[in-house]
């Protein structure tokens, strides 16, 4: 069995995940910003980590021990149009999602090179393969994420190192108090609001799925040697991401815009 250090386990995917990988016999190390939101989770380790913060990173890194699977899930959201998203949120948010994934890629790499043998687990998103309105600033630091997990794909493999990239859909999750929203409730974005708000719960066939869902797949995809690069997680991920694939860029629009009734 692996130890396995999941960041981000506070809420949602990164809980559900430390607590699937506990059941299946793994040691896990859990992490949050504040530690006393693991206080309930029964794992190997709690880890007080910021990922934002190098020295918080180091620390954690090095209270860890050795680290055969890293999860790299903690992150937020900006959702804006794009004319009117406060620049200092987006850094902020790109912080997070983008660099914190690479401190914590390059806090605990080398030891597994060193050892021939290691997983990263990169959480993006559908988002991470087509950008929605209001999506921009997230989806470009999954697209980010998704381009940083390719080029480790090829890197790192020849080390023994495998890179697992997770793209999850409509996931039912407190992630919504993780979202900073902006510019989108008046006008001249309010209509648009409305009408994506619609289109969304088109897209939602029943209710959603838990983050049990894709706990489960980051869990098989550690286990199974030969899993491929990349997992859409959920019926509306797998049928997005085999869309955009089979599609140009003004099919899959026409195709959504059909599919959605939108008419912005």
């Amino acid at each position: 069995m692996a130890r396995v250090l999941i960041t981000g386990c506070s809420t949602g995917i990164g809980r559900a995940s430390a607590v699937e990988l506990t059941k299946r016999g793994h040691d896990v190390v859990a992490t949050a910003r504040r530690l006393e939101t693991l206080d309930d989770l029964d794992v190997a380790a709690r880890l007080r980590l910021d990922v934002d913060d190098d020295a918080s990173v180091r620390e954690a890194v090095a209270a860890a021990g050795t680290v055969d699977v890293l999860v790299n899930n903690a992150g937020w959201e900006v959702s804006a149009p794009v004319e009117l998203a406060p620049i200092d949120e987006v850094r902020a948010m790109f912080e997070t999602n983008f660099f914190g994934a690479l401190r914590m890629v390059q806090a605990v790499v080398p030891a597994m090179r060193e050892r021939g043998a290691g997983i990263v687990v990169n959480l993006s998103s559908v988002a991470g393969r087509t950008a929605a309105p209001f999506t921009g600033f997230y989806a470009a630091t999954k697209y980010a994420l998704e381009a940083l997990s390719e080029a480790m794909h090829y890197e790192l493999r020849h080390f023994g190192i495998r890179t697992l990239v997770i793209e999850p859909g409509s996931i039912e999750t407190n992630f919504s108090g993780n979202v900073h929203n902006f510019g989108k409730d008046a006008p001249p974005y309010d209509a648009l609001d409305a009408q994506w708000g619609n289109a969304l719960e088109k897209l939602r066939t029943g209710d959603a799925p838990g983050p049990e869902l894709v706990a489960a797949a980051i869990a098989d995809a550690i286990e199974d040697a030969a899993a491929p690069l990349r997992h859409p997680v959920g019926d509306d991920a797998a049928l997005i991401v085999a869309s955009r694939a089979s599609m140009d860029d003004a099919g899959f629009e026409a195709a959504m815009r059909e599919a959605l009734a939108i008419t912005w």
